[in-house]
């Protein structure tokens, strides 16, 4: 029987929205097992000192940043271009970048709707439009998105950041099925509260905080590289037949009802 590998090492990943949160722990991650990572975000001095950093402890040629909006079809073309050019092909594609706003719909401008849209759906359409046929060529490869629990259930006061994400859910699944003759494996992952600076916010606001830990059952946040972790091993052989799996990184968060919790308030723990 022939073990599975869970290296990712020699393989060459496309990884947007990687200067900072999940991203940028994921192209750590990557360039870690010996990946090689070509990067997008539209913060061009924060992605030039991450290759700096990792180009000097795994060599010049490992790492890539494209400066670039992915809700630009043509900056996705140019993005997958550059990736092409460095390393000769894609083996795994984490469409990662995403944006929310806060607000009801009747508070909600057009532009915020469309913004949120552009960037958490229409961007993953572009990049696998680029990307699936040259996995197809190559006779396989892998594409992880991050959508998250809100695509799950919904949320107060974020209507376009859930129905996006939930979107990227259902679209995860088509492009599972559609995939799979190819050896295209594609499955998402979906983060609850994690510790980067778009969350901020809630884990610095003391009334959010406390919320949170009352809710999550694990009683924390997330971090970044706990993320990272199972997106490299989606990425990896070991992951062979797992394909169309949604999976929420959430601290056991949607694994609750929302029934009250009876031992607490019933003072029994």
């Amino acid at each position: 029987m022939t073990i599975p590998n869970t290296s990712i090492a020699g393989r060459v990943a496309l990884i947007t929205g990687g200067t900072s949160g999940i991203g940028e722990a994921t192209v750590r991650n990557f360039v870690a097992h010996g990946a090689k990572v070509c990067f997008s975000g539209t913060r061009r001095e924060a992605g030039e000192a991450i290759v700096r950093e990792l180009s000097e402890q795994a060599g010049a040629g490992a790492v890539r940043f494209f400066r670039g909006d992915v809700a630009d079809q043509s900056q996705v073309k140019a993005l997958v271009k550059t990736t092409l050019d460095a390393f000769g092909r894609i083996d795994i594609l984490f469409n990662n970048a995403g944006i929310a706003c806060f607000g009801e719909t009747p508070a909600l401008a057009e532009e915020e709707w469309h913004r949120v849209f552009a960037v958490d759906l229409d961007a993953i359409f572009y990049a696998c439009k680029e990307v699936i046929p040259l996995m197809r060529g190559q006779g396989g490869g892998v594409i992880i998105n991050n959508a998250s629990i809100s695509g799950i259930g919904g949320d107060y006061a974020f209507s376009a950041y859930s129905a996006a994400k939930g979107g990227l859910i259902n679209y995860t699944r088509s492009l599972a099925l559609d995939g799979a003759r190819d050896r295209i494996r594609v499955n998402a992952v979906c983060p609850g509260l994690i510790d980067t600076s778009i969350a901020h916010h809630s884990i610095e606001m003391p009334v959010l905080r406390q919320a949170f830990d009352a809710q999550i059952p694990l009683g924390r946040p997330g971090l970044a590289a706990e993320v990272a972790g199972l997106v490299r091993f989606l990425a990896s052989d070991e992951a062979g037949y797992i394909t169309g799996a949604i999976i929420p990184v959430d601290g056991g968060l949607t694994a609750w009802s929302g029934m009250p919790n009876m031992p607490r308030v019933l003072g029994m723990v």
